[in-house]
């Protein structure tokens, strides 16, 4: 049997997580799932962090954040579609550093 030579070429979301209380920030990056939709895909993601910050003891600006003012909080949205792993995450950086999110720990460094 041939394996399937693996895509690169996949869709992914940048998205926003934005704290209603305090407009704190975090960016971040996922593959758009199959199904194309942004918003299904950004709200795994988002439940995704909401389950770390919750159960694992990681003490990142992210999961700070939910832990200190609940999920409820927190606000998903969309920022950019991106073809492409290396050009999403070069995008991902890019944004990072020209909009300096309080809550991505390697930008508050």
């Amino acid at each position: 049997m041939k394996t399937r030579k693996r895509r690169t070429d996949r869709n992914h979301v940048i998205y926003q997580i934005v704290n209603q209380r305090t407009g704190a920030k975090y960016i971040g990056l996922t593959v758009l799932s199959f199904s194309g939709s942004a918003e299904r895909t950004m709200n795994r993601r988002l439940q995704k962090h909401v389950q770390r910050a919750l159960t694992e003891t990681k003490e990142w600006g992210l999961c700070r954040a939910i832990r200190k003012y609940g999920q409820e909080k927190f606000m998903i949205s969309k920022l950019e579609i991106v073809r492409g792993k290396a050009e999403a995450h070069q995008r991902e950086v890019s944004l990072i550093k020209t909009l300096k999110p309080k809550l991505n720990t390697h930008a508050a460094k």
